[in-house]
């Protein structure tokens, strides 16, 4: 596996709580797919996981040297997590041509105030050998 790029960003919790409460929809809508909007929803405590995921999409932005230019859009990184598997970040339209077919590797975590995501954007190398070369 080639690491092709790096992203790691940081969001106070109590910001995006602040956020949320303020423009509540508008927000929520403009950055956060349907199933990233009802998975946070779903917890007993929202703010932390918008923060994760909007960290995620930071991230992620970052790892694609991009930010939001080149036509990405929030909502084209998802982030997925399926019961009992760890999160990943995919990239959907113009986002996803950018990465030109690469993964995306992503960590999330929160604690206390602050929510941190790190993502990797992988070229899986195809002349993988289970046998260590020799010598």
């Amino acid at each position: 596996m080639t690491v092709r790029g790096v992203g790691v960003d940081l969001v106070k919790i109590p910001r995006m709580r602040e956020v949320i409460t303020r423009w509540d929809e508008r927000f929520l809508r403009r950055v956060f797919t349907e199933q990233e909007i009802a998975y946070c929803r779903g917890r007993r405590d929202p703010a932390p996981h918008f923060a994760a995921r909007f960290a995620a999409k930071e991230a992620g932005m970052k790892a694609l040297g991009t930010g939001l230019r080149q036509g990405v859009k929030w909502r084209e990184l998802e982030v997925r997590r399926e019961r009992g598997q760890a999160p990943t970040l995919e990239l959907h339209g113009r986002t996803r041509e950018l990465g030109l077919g690469r993964r995306m590797l992503l960590t999330l975590t929160h604690d206390g105030d602050y929510a941190l995501a790190q993502a990797l954007l992988v070229d899986d190398d195809q002349a993988v050998s289970a046998d260590p070369p020799t010598r």
